[in-house]
């Protein structure tokens, strides 16, 4: 008897975040309230991982001036989903947020902040 296994694939979008630091004191972080959010429907991936950053409300010192990459990995989007912001939803400024991301087959993305 022949058996036929079904698994579901997990889906994920992957951002690579790109931070200029402007000085070696500046910090960056990421809150655990980071979404995905697609522009039309206005539906939320929620963020389920971070590489590189520490969550709130710990801080990371960027060390020296320049670039630093951080990967944030999340939920899916919907299959319908064509354009998406990435917004950090925190109660005080320097939120992380970058509007407009064109979808691409591949669900990895870079961003600069």
């Amino acid at each position: 008897m022949a058996f036929e296994l079904q698994t579901r694939e997990e889906q994920q979008v992957i951002v690579h975040c790109h931070f200029l630091a402007s000085s070696p004191d500046d910090l960056y972080r990421i809150w655990k309230s980071t979404f995905l959010i697609d522009q039309i429907n206005k539906t939320r991936s929620k963020l389920v991982h971070a590489e590189n950053v520490p969550y709130y409300p710990n801080w990371k010192v960027a060390g020296k001036a320049g670039w630093h990459t951080f990967t944030l990995i999340f939920e899916a989007l919907p299959k319908t989903c064509t354009v998406f912001d990435l917004i950090e939803e925190i109660p005080e400024g320097g939120a992380f947020q970058v509007c407009g991301i064109a979808r691409n087959d591949s669900d990895v993305y870079n961003v600069e902040f």
